[in-house]
């Protein structure tokens, strides 16, 4: 029944009028829990050894092709190294391949771990392309036996550049993008047209794509609002120019400025910092978030394109903004005052001070905020000057225990991961109880957990902070402040939420004027940068 029902989709999809398919073999699901001797427990002709597990795929293409046709394209996405233990072993890996290459595919995808597995595989930590080596791996197996069939190899390919080098270093015949496209519908256009710098680039965030098919939601993109809803998020030309000022040049701000250019208003953009990008030049130094470097390269790129009128070094005033037609105000967020007793101590700094300031940070620290600023510093602070692996894929293999799937099933190496030494020793607590980082990305939060317990910081929750002294950070526990503990530390950070900035705004209110607010100006919780993007771009559609 099962292998009927795949063929009948495919089926449907030529009587629909499309090309091809693809058969998801890979990621864990149906068909890959056959091919596992951990999942596969049936003693059966389906189970058993390898010759029988490999059965169903087989059998599915074989008639899927005879329904079909030869004239109609089957691409079969193979899981090359599924990253669980008791996963597939390589030799294992090459029979399924060459069984469905001669056996009705006319493509082999190349699909990366179970989403079981413990291991990232498309997170912005991820190395670029870091897994087309295994690709090339196959590419080697098909040439020896003289296969042709073409080969995609596939996750966190995100730029033309990296495409080209993939292909140029032999690893795989074509490359598969997803999340990219969304980023940008114009990515192919633009590299096809040497206009590569202007393409807005997938950072791998998740947060608009996946977490939200995981919610039942629509997918979208962080970096580009209008992703899956083009025909209600329309940039129309405008039919009566107005004078925009825009105040803030973090993503909301530099959203609204080059939106309401692109239809034709006349946009200022002011900020009272020497760049652009806000809290965005915050973000861009944790490790494992170097992409927001592309993202801040686009926006500045927008604002080259679209003719905003850019004025950094500038505090505006109320009295500044009288010629303005329309006045948003994207002046962002300053940290929360948790009012703890003894605050002011010398060894307390703000998560301002150590991600933009670089002030020094002792080698105890506790963290006071578990939100995805607390966990952004404590990686900051355990990585401390070791180089960023996600830009040393040999050392992010490692680091996350992956070998070569020739010598250890799953591609899971038997020694485990090989973790750097923390830099510093690190407390982070929250006054909530339960699980630390529960307000993280569906589809992230457990990295940033995990890479958080490989490098021994200690999460603590349910504790109220009584007071800062030369001995650390006193503690207690419960609505009866029990057991008060003092957590020796070097240095407090203070990463206790944020409040919106709304001085400007409210000057302007008492001016009479009405100003558009957006983004940490409108709602400061946990720094939403998707939310803000999103509502500016919305906002600027419409003025």
């Amino acid at each position: 029944r099962q292998i009927r029902a795949f063929v009948r989709c495919a089926v449907k999809a030529r009587e629909a009028g499309y090309d091809g398919v693809e058969v998801m073999g890979s990621e864990g699901y149906f068909i890959n829990q056959f091919l596992s001797q951990a999942t596969n427990l049936r003693r059966d002709a389906w189970g058993g050894d390898y010759s029988h597990r490999m059965r169903l795929p087989v059998e599915i293409l074989a008639r899927m092709r005879e329904a079909v046709g030869p004239d109609f394209i089957i691409i079969y996405r193979l899981s090359m190294i599924d990253l669980v233990p008791g996963g597939s072993a390589w030799d294992e890996i090459v029979t399924l391949g060459k069984a469905v290459a001669t056996g009705g595919a006319n493509i082999v995808n190349t699909g990366i771990g179970w989403h079981e597995a413990r291991v990232p595989t498309i997170a912005t930590s991820v190395p670029r392309a870091a897994f087309a080596w295994v690709t090339q791996k196959m590419k080697a197996e098909f040439a020896a036996a003289g296969i042709t069939t073409p080969l995609v190899t596939s996750n966190r390919i995100n730029t033309p550049e990296v495409a080209e080098q993939v292909l140029a270093d032999g690893c795989a015949d074509m490359v598969s993008m997803a999340r990219p496209l969304l980023a940008d519908a114009a990515f192919v256009k633009k590299a096809a047209q040497g206009r590569a710098d202007r393409i807005n680039t997938c950072i791998a965030c998740n947060q608009a794509c996946l977490d939200h098919v995981f919610q039942n939601k629509t997918s979208s993109c962080l970096v580009n609002p209008r992703a899956c809803h083009e025909t209600e998020l329309v940039y129309r030309p405008v039919s009566s120019r107005k004078r925009i000022a825009v105040v803030g040049a973090g993503p909301a701000g530099l959203t609204a400025a080059t939106v309401a250019a692109e239809r034709g208003h006349e946009v200022h953009l002011f900020d009272a910092a020497p760049a652009i990008g806000g809290q965005l030049n915050m973000a861009k130094v944790i490790p494992g978030k170097e992409e927001f470097h592309e993202m801040l390269r686009y926006l500045a790129t927008r604002v080259e394109d679209t003719g905003v009128l850019l004025h950094l070094n500038r505090k505006v005033a109320a009295a500044d903004l009288a010629g303005f037609d329309e006045v948003i105000v994207a002046t962002g967020v300053e940290p929360r005052d948790p009012k703890i007793p003894g605050q002011d101590h010398p060894k307390v700094l703000s998560y301002i001070d150590v991600l933009r300031h670089g002030k020094p940070v002792g080698e105890r620290v506790a963290i006071i905020g578990a939100g995805g600023i607390g966990f952004d510093v404590a990686e900051f602070l355990t990585h401390g000057e070791h180089p960023s692996t996600t830009l040393d894929l040999p050392a992010w293999k490692a680091e996350w225990g992956i070998t070569d799937p020739a010598e250890a099933r799953g591609g899971l190496a038997a020694s485990g991961p090989r973790v750097t030494p923390p830099a510093r020793q690190v407390t982070l607590l929250q006054r909530k109880k339960g699980k630390l980082g529960g307000g993280l990305g569906k589809t992230t939060g457990w990295i940033h957990r995990t890479v958080l317990k490989m490098k021994a910081v200690e999460m603590v929750g349910g504790v109220n902070y009584e007071r800062i002294a030369d001995e650390g950070l006193l503690v207690s526990y419960g609505e009866k402040r029990e057991d008060p503990t003092w957590i020796p530390c070097d240095t407090v950070v203070l990463c206790a939420g944020q409040v919106p900035l709304r001085s400007l705004a409210q000057d302007l209110e008492a001016q009479g004027r009405k100003p558009h607010l957006i983004g940490g100006a409108l709602e400061a919780g946990e720094l939403d940068a998707k939310r803000a993007i999103d509502q500016a771009a919305r906002l600027a559609a419409r003025l």
